[in-house]
């Protein structure tokens, strides 16, 4: 009788790459002279043409990446070398109704706070917050103005992937209700995969806090404007929230008449906050847009940067403790480190570095080294 026991039937076992696949593939686009391959990856040293790299590593990322494959690129030990490996699963993609409930979650939490803003301004009782009056003067000159820049922001983001062919969600806006004095802690958006070289690393982020920093500046002057036209004076008893302008505010308030002890307008509050943003954002740290530009600027040196920041903002706490704050928030939750792009090979060209000049005198005029005061 035969033994059933030692009968198995064949079971296909895909192989971890197709290398005929890669070897025509990269082949095609960069002359190997060696390879060499594990199950985790497949090396291909190669010559290159520093002219051509740009265009034909992405024209090779555009052909694998619907095949299951990410290549990156890397210069060592006097060679170049060519990874390829299998992308990782893929991001689960979320419905787009997180994002709209997250949106009107935080346009109702930041009218509340916009509301709170209009009743220290009347000296109401805050009971009223929800009184059709007070929250339709927190949407219109609060929320609206404040969310437009967020989302001008974050969809600066979002274009800059997609015209780099990089998978990004839409923005995710983050609610916080009262007593939080914004009623949001901003927004972001989720890259599904690595960018792929050092002009789209640049290129996003850049684009939002540039996008957002040119909202920000017309309603920063509509608020002084309407702070202008209706000033709402302290009584001698009151207090208000001092706000310590950057260079930016310093120069736009020259160009109005405002009494010295009138209550900050909720727009103008709206466009400090976003001209305040863009100045954190662009702090050359971690995984923050500032972190983004330092990356593609001075490649893996970046990481000087980011902890020059840690220290500075470690020593600017003694002036305003919100900074000690912030700075254990980079070290835990944002992180010093960044991942490089597939690609870090191909240089910044003559635009982009005069772009990061222009980013770098945005900063200069947005940032305050002590924010506010109470």
């Amino acid at each position: 009788m035969p033994d059933e026991s030692n009968t198995f039937e064949p079971i296909p076992v895909e192989p971890p790459f197709d290398i005929e696949l890669l070897q025509r593939e990269v082949g095609q686009r960069f002359p190997f002279y060696d390879m060499r391959s594990n199950i985790n990856t497949v090396a291909f040293f190669c010559r290159i043409d520093e002219e051509t790299l740009d265009e034909k590593f992405e024209s090779l990322r555009l052909v694998l990446s619907p095949k299951g494959y990410s290549p990156f690129l890397r210069y060592e030990h006097g060679e170049h070398i060519l990874y390829v490996v299998k992308k990782p699963g893929g991001k689960k993609r979320k419905s787009i109704w997180i994002n709209i409930i997250l949106l009107a979650a935080t346009i109702f939490t930041t009218t509340l706070a916009g509301a709170l803003q209009w009743i220290d301004i009347y000296q109401g009782d805050w009971m009223n917050m929800v009184s059709p009056s007070y929250l339709w003067d927190g949407f219109i000159f609060f929320s609206v103005p404040l969310m437009l820049i967020l989302g001008v922001h974050e969809m600066g983001h979002y274009y800059a992937s997609k015209k780099h062919h990089v998978d990004a969600s839409l923005p995710y806006f983050i609610p916080l209700p009262p007593p939080f004095i914004l009623g949001t802690f901003g927004a972001l958006i989720s890259t599904r995969e690595p960018i792929p070289n050092r002009k789209a690393l640049l290129d996003i982020g850049i684009a939002g806090p540039l996008c957002g920093f040119l909202v920000a500046i017309p309603i920063s002057l509509i608020g002084f404007f309407l702070m202008q036209q209706h000033p709402f004076i302290l009584p001698s008893t009151g207090a208000n929230m001092v706000l310590l302008p950057p260079l930016l505010l310093q120069g736009m308030g020259n160009l109005f008449s405002i009494p010295a002890n009138a209550f900050i307008h909720p727009t103008l509050f709206a466009g400090w906050v976003g001209i305040f943003l863009t100045a954190v954002n662009l702090l050359p740290a971690g995984q923050l847009d500032g972190g983004h530009i330092a990356r593609a600027v001075l490649k893996e040196k970046h990481k000087y940067m980011s902890w020059g920041v840690v220290f500075l903002l470690v020593g600017l706490s003694f002036f305003y403790t919100g900074w000690l704050m912030f700075a254990i928030i980079l070290l835990l939750l944002i992180g010093t480190q960044h991942q490089p792009p597939l690609n870090e090979i191909t240089p910044l060209d003559t635009k982009r570095k005069l772009l990061c000049v222009v980013i770098l005198i945005i900063f200069i005029l947005s940032f305050a080294p002590i924010p506010f005061a109470g």
